[in-house]
């Protein structure tokens, strides 16, 4: 795991997943200590195959890095969040924030409840614009989710735009021309203008991944063949016969990728009109190509040919050291594709000029906890130095002659009173520490199953593997012979329907108690009797599914299993034996698969029985 004084940047691409690990310099510039990055293959317009490949590709690179658990710094894609510049009239400090909301609440097209939004104020010149950000809850909840279940925490969101800027800043100072940065990436292409203090983008929906759509449209191929295709064989055709001296078919190739391009030029040019009539700006005099859509061979030149520019790749490694441990030639081959990292690196530092940060609301409930701590405490330390003095004066008082007593005495007497009043805080206090410790509790058992359910999809995101049916377990011993094993109970209410249909069928709920509670009737004391349901702890989840073969893996059961015994937090594959040593669990201890069926069955049935790493309650 990285240290605290290190910064991890995450930069979630549809088609590129990238980490940087940095740390600052003696000069306190920053130092890249660890840097990889994975390709996804996948069509960004299939959501399911891409977030498996996602959190795979993560899951690779963390451990690759060895930043497991380590605080995380992630860009949200400019694609998926709501991006609007707002001019602001000549307002006192204290009323920009009131006005800011005012905006958002107007420009945002959801409620305002419904997302999770930032600002920043940019001076350019004497007017101040604010820059709102805002992204929808639950879209951000799923990238959060994936990030987390990759085994890392969350310490700032920032937006792919806005820290793409801040390197640039970083790297070329404030530019005195109109500077266009163009980063191409695979969905869609973010245009960042920076005059001076000015700066705008917008994202067009043109990128790499259209480029691969229209080769495979034309030559009727899936979107996976169409992207070996550009990667293998892909350049962009120029004008005034280039393609008369390519081969037939690279010639065709790259034809077809300039016409997916064309569209780009034209959207540049009407950004560039309404960063001129509506921010004041100016036509860029240049311009910097980033991102990995501007990979392919003659690039540079086809968009130096349509805007008449002198172009070139944006480098944000200007500024930034490269430790020995880091492969220099990859970084060096892949600087135009690491803009957003530098910019979140510089965050870790507070050298960012524009902060934007999106965190979920969970991870905002996290922070206003740790901000409340030291007030605990202080509180704390004054109530003890407050008795501390309270005693020492009556042990002072003690010591002196008889009259010293009398005088104790009638001060002891009135303060009882006060005696009588922080006695009752205590208790009160005590009262309300045991409930809220039962619902802190109730809490960590609530989320508990869904924390559950997350590492299960996480892990068995397998299209040879499905599950059926959960059922938790208590009761249940992994070492205990076979017939003594099948004693485990599951836990599960009377009256639901189990996997064959049948009501009640093999389903056993919790143990109840008949309790005699005394009653009045008619003035008279009689008994009743009353059922109460005790607390079943779980210790244990029972997963049953089926399987079918897969031809790089015999049994591919095992191999998700593999999965959980390498992240798992949530279960345990090691257990106290009779002398009190750990006792690793084997497959065969924990799996029961069927390798044989009928010719026409889908699949394969399997049981599977993992031990919880702590009881759960279940009520």
């Amino acid at each position: 795991m990285a240290d605290t004084q290190t910064t991890v940047a995450l930069n979630i691409g549809s088609q590129r997943i990238s980490v940087g690990i940095f740390d600052t310099s003696k000069n306190g510039s920053l130092i890249l200590k660890g840097y990889e990055s994975e390709s996804i293959t996948a069509d960004p317009g299939l959501e399911a195959s891409r977030e498996s490949q996602i959190r795979i590709a993560l899951t690779d690179i963390v451990e690759k890095l060895k930043i497991s658990k380590s605080k995380v710094r992630y860009v949200i894609s400019g694609q998926t969040v709501f991006i609007r510049f707002v001019k602001l009239p000549p307002l006192q400090d204290d009323n920009i924030e009131q006005l800011v909301t005012f905006e958002a609440q107007q420009h945002i097209p959801f409620p305002i409840n419904d997302v999770i939004w930032d600002y920043e104020l940019i001076k350019g010149g004497e007017e101040t614009e604010a820059v709102i950000v805002a992204i929808k809850k639950e879209v951000l909840d799923e990238v959060n989710g994936t990030v987390n279940q990759s085994g890392l925490a969350t310490a700032e969101v920032d937006v792919a735009p806005m820290a793409l800027y801040n390197s640039f800043r970083a790297a070329y100072g404030t530019p005195e021309e109109s500077t266009l940065i163009i980063d191409v990436g695979a969905k869609t292409t973010n245009l960042l203008y920076a005059e001076g203090e000015k700066f705008f983008t917008r994202s067009v929906a043109i990128g790499g991944a259209s480029v691969t759509s229209a080769i495979a449209k034309e030559y009727e191929i899936s979107f996976a063949e169409a992207e070996q295709q550009k990667i293998t064989n892909g350049l962009v055709a120029l004008g005034g016969g280039h393609t008369e001296a390519l081969d037939e078919s690279v010639a065709a190739l790259a034809t077809v990728i300039r016409n997916a391009l064309t569209r780009l030029p034209a959207q540049i040019a009407q950004t560039t009109n309404y960063f001129r009539s509506q921010h004041g700006g100016s036509a860029p005099k240049k311009v910097l190509i980033a991102g990995g859509g501007a990979n392919l061979p003659y690039t540079l030149e086809f968009f130096s040919e349509k805007l008449n520019l002198p172009i070139e790749f944006f480098n944000p490694m200007n500024q930034v050291a490269v430790s020995k441990g880091v492969d220099a030639e990859k970084v060096q081959r892949e600087a135009h594709m690491m803009g957003e990292l530098i910019g979140l690196g510089l965050r870790g530092i507070g050298k960012s000029l524009i902060n934007i940060d999106l965190v979920p609301d969970t991870v905002e409930a996290t922070r206003a906890a740790d901000r409340r701590k030291p007030f605990l405490v202080a509180a704390a330390a004054i109530l003890i130095l407050g008795f501390a003095g309270w005693a020492f004066l009556k042990n002072a008082a003690a010591s002196n002659a008889e009259d010293e007593l009398r005088i104790m005495a009638d001060v002891q007497e009135e303060l009882a009173p006060q005696e009588r009043q922080i006695k009752r805080l205590l208790k009160a206090e005590e009262a309300l520490g045991k409930v809220a410790g039962a619902y802190t509790s109730l809490e960590s058992d609530h989320a508990f199953w869904f924390e559950l359910l997350g590492e299960l999809r996480g892990s068995f995101a397998n299209d040879a593997v499905w599950l059926t049916e959960l059922a938790p377990l208590y009761a249940y011993d992994p070492l205990a012979e076979k017939d003594v094993k099948n004693s485990a109970k599951q836990v599960v209410a009377d009256g639901f329907t189990n996997s064959q249909g049948s009501v009640g069928s093999a389903i056993i709920s919790p143990p109840q108690v008949k309790e005699e509670k005394p009653t009045r009737k008619r003035g008279r004391r009689s008994r009743q009797l009353e059922t109460i349901t005790p607390v079943v702890a779980a210790n244990a989840i029972q997963i049953t599914g089926f399987w079918r073969e897969n031809p790089r893996s015999q049994n591919v059961v095992s191999d998700l299993l593999q999965n959980l015994r390498n992240n798992s937090e949530i279960f345990s594959f090691s257990v106290a034996g009779p002398e009190g040593d750990q006792i690793t669990l084997s497959d065969e201890q924990l799996l029961k698969i069927s390798v044989t069926g009928a010719e026409d069955d889908l699949g394969f049935p399997f049981e599977l029985t993992l031990p919880l790493a702590r009881p759960v309650a279940v009520k």
